[in-house]
């Protein structure tokens, strides 16, 4: 169907590796040359071995979850007439242990606010509109945790 290239760069430069105090920062490098700062997670690795300023794998993860909602979400609203002026979406995701014991991100909550200009979406329209969201986002069909929708 499609690919879709990242590359993740990361030296160690001169700082020490083998005592385990090395920074892991990275970058990732998208096919259109946005370049993000990535990090472990400061709750994973400690601060300064962690950048808590650069995005994390896990957040990269929620926000994922989340953007690929939202995009389903504006097309569905667009063909359905509807104008859309805003969508946020404050999402949460939860590392916990899975099933089998691991440590995974076990729920992920999508909580989207959506301002429409005109005559929005009734209760039941725009329920619907995000269950098809839901349904039709390719990375919320390629995840195990389970991804909730809970519309502001």
């Amino acid at each position: 169907m499609s690919e879709h290239v990242a590359t993740i760069d990361w030296s160690r430069g001169d700082q020490p590796f083998a005592d385990n105090r090395y920074s892991r920062a990275h970058d990732w490098t998208f096919d259109g040359g946005a370049v993000v700062r990535g990090s472990s997670a400061p709750s994973s690795v400690a601060v300064p071995m962690s950048d808590p300023a650069a995005v994390d794998p896990e957040e990269a993860f929620v926000a994922a979850l989340s953007s690929c909602h939202m995009l389903f979400f504006l097309a569905f609203a667009a063909k359905a007439g509807f104008v859309v002026d805003r969508y946020r979406d404050a999402a949460i995701g939860v590392l916990g242990r899975d099933d089998r014991g691991r440590t995974s991100m076990t729920v992920v909550t999508l909580r989207p606010e959506v301002v429409f200009s005109g005559a929005g979406p009734d209760a039941a329209a725009l329920a619907d509109l995000h269950h098809r969201a839901h349904e039709a986002c390719y990375i919320a069909n390629s995840v195990r945790a389970e991804v909730r929708v809970e519309p502001v």
